[in-house]
């Protein structure tokens, strides 16, 4: 028997049009078994009723949320450390916007990843005559090969480093800027071109790029937040800097007296446990600038020494200024056009309009006072100073070990005492150095440099080409090996332009071949043949053998002049493998190129 069903005819919860309509008619006529089965079944819909809303949920989420924050690839090339230190300070910066980062030396990064990057900041430094570091070769190499791939996907921003008094200023930066672009990959934010006194100026590159990054397509604007520019406090995380206050224990000319060249070996005292530098590395002078220098130009230009001038945020004299904060003796590209927008002094024109070759012969014959005079400008004292450069410290390689010379460090020092139109032109540092006496203090900030390393095996034979001041690092290399015993062989070309009055550390270098610490040397002095004989001649003279210790893994080391030295002595080392071995032009610069990934070809080059 049936019963008849009475429905509650108010509004039922959760249907909606005529789903309640439809409802009442498919229930119409059910028995109390049917509508029981019935009752069980809607029941068990509802119970899986949370699961499917839950995963309507998460695909609704999926499919509105913004994509995965792009991970921003910090990639550093540097031969001293500065590139290092600015990329550590990118990185925790990022981390401190909420941006997805990684730090890479370019020393480990694949160049074929470069294609599967999609966010890239690149801070490389420029090195020798606008080479880049090492660790950038591989990078710079494939990019301008035939592989290049596209880069359509990648959004890049690039911090170069550089110093403004050499021609090829930011050079491996520009090119690598410009060939990111050509490959179709989108530039953030302009290039950055960081001169001396780097660190403000690539500090604010770095928040641009972020900045940049922060409001491109590519990133998640859930997880990068803008970065306030005008007030952003930059932690210091760069590396600690070594710097000491050391000691003149002897200052000694090493040129004989009737040499042209006057070649100083200085020694200090100062803590090495503290200051502990390697063989190869080089420190940075605080130097003064040539009282005669500054007497010229206050003179030359009616100035007040007492005047106050601005440098910065210091309010100082116009005499103090120019001695101690002011760059008087090296001439840079932006400092020359600041005074050329002044002027229509032709010279000076042409030299900024010329090729980077013209333009280094140009500085290399002047300094400030003498481009101010020719171009007849005349400057107020705080034009001037706002025109010059900051003073810049002066490197020089370390010629000691502290395995050898404990609590000691060496340079040697070749002195600048040119003229120009009868006026004495001094060099800064050079000058500075060669006055100080016994007892006198210098301040030294250490430099290191990864990249100019003896073997980590003392066994691994080792040649070495270092003319004139070039020689320098190599007395702390053969010092330290001779110190730890190590038995590998090394082989050193020295070359100057006499042999009686320009042979630096000649006794040293005879006691050291006598006690067999040094295994070879060759030498080469310009002038004291018919013909100008330098040390790529006695390379080349010598190919047999320089090839047979390349052969067994030697290293090879050149320091000293980049323009013209350093490339003559790399076309020998070409004519070395295509003549005693033997390879075509495009192996032996294969050969060198694998060379240096392997860090058995080594510069250190000014």
């Amino acid at each position: 028997m049936s019963t008849a069903v009475l429905l509650d005819t108010s509004p039922l919860p959760g249907l909606r049009g005529d789903l309640r309509t439809r409802l009442e008619q498919a229930v119409a006529g059910c028995t109390d078994d049917e509508l029981l089965w019935a009752s069980g079944f809607l029941a068990g819909l509802s119970a899986r009723q949370p699961r499917r809303a839950a995963e309507a949920v998460v695909a609704r989420a999926a499919a509105d949320a913004p994509r995965a924050a792009t991970t921003l690839t910090i990639l550093y090339g540097s031969q001293t450390g500065n590139g290092k230190a600015l990329a550590q300070r990118a990185l925790d910066l990022s981390k401190a916007q909420g941006v997805t980062a990684r730090l890479v030396s370019l020393a480990d990064f694949n160049p074929r990843q470069l294609k599967q990057e999609r966010a890239l900041l690149l801070i490389v430094s420029t090195h020798g005559d606008g080479d880049p570091p090492d660790d950038a070769l591989a990078l710079h190499r494939h990019l301008f090969s035939a592989q290049a791939p596209r880069l359509d996907k990648l959004a890049f921003a690039v911090i170069a480093l550089g110093d403004s008094s050499y021609p090829h200023f930011c050079k491996t930066g520009r090119d690598f800027d410009d060939r990111f672009e050509a490959l179709g990959a989108r530039r953030l934010v302009d290039r950055v071109d960081c001169d001396v006194d780097y660190r403000a100026t690539a500090e604010a590159g770095i928040g641009r790029s972020l900045d940049a990054l922060a409001q491109s397509e590519a990133a998640a604007p859930a997880r990068i937040a803008l970065v306030d520019t005008a007030a952003r406090e930059w932690p210091d995380v760069a590396p600690a800097t070594t710097v000491a206050t050391a000691t003149v224990l002897a200052n000694q000319r090493l040129t004989g007296r009737h040499s042209g060249k006057d070649v100083r070996h200085l020694e200090f005292a100062l803590d090495t446990t503290a200051f502990a530098y390697e063989p190869g590395d080089s420190v940075a002078v605080t130097a003064t600038n040539p009282a005669s220098i500054v007497r010229e130009l206050i003179d030359a230009n009616a100035w007040t020494e007492a005047a106050e001038v601005r440098v910065g945020d210091s309010v100082l004299s116009l005499g103090d200024a120019l001695r101690t904060r002011i760059e008087l003796t090296l001439l840079s590209r932006p400092v020359l056009a600041a005074i050329a927008a002044r002027t229509d002094h032709g010279a000076l024109h042409d030299a900024l309009a010329g090729d980077a070759h013209a333009l280094a012969a140009y500085m290399r014959e002047r300094q400030l006072a003498d481009v101010l005079r020719e171009a007849g400008a005349r400057l107020s004292p705080q034009a001037f100073i706002d025109l010059a450069r900051p003073l810049a410290t002066r490197a020089y390689s370390i010629a000691s070990s502290r395995s050898a010379s404990p609590d000691e460090l060496h340079l040697t020092v070749a002195v600048v005492d040119g003229a120009r139109d009868g006026r004495p032109r001094p060099g800064c540092a050079s000058g500075f150095l060669a006055a100080r006496a016994v007892g006198d203090e210098v301040q030294l900030k250490l430099e290191t440099n990864a990249a100019f390393r003896l073997p980590r095996a003392d066994d691994a034979p080792i040649i070495m080409v270092g003319p004139g001041t070039g020689i320098a690092p190599f007395r702390g290399f053969v010092e330290e090996r001779a110190a730890r015993g190590a038995p590998g062989r090394s082989w050193l070309f020295f070359g100057e332009r006499t042999q009686r009055e320009d042979f630096l550390y000649q006794t040293e270098w005879q006691r050291h071949l006598r006690e067999g610490s040094l295994s070879r040397l060759d030498v080469a002095f310009s002038r004291d043949t018919a013909s100008k004989y330098y040390v790529q001649d006695r390379l080349r003279a010598c190919a047999g053998e320089v090839h047979a210790w390349l052969q067994d893994g030697a290293y090879f080391y050149v320091c000293g002049d980049a323009q013209r030295m350093a490339k003559d002595v790399h076309q020998a080392l070409l004519d070395v493998l295509t003549g005693a071995g033997g390879l075509d032009a495009d192996g032996a610069e294969e050969y060198l190129f694998e060379l240096k990934r392997a860090g058995r070809y080594q510069r250190d080059v000014y």
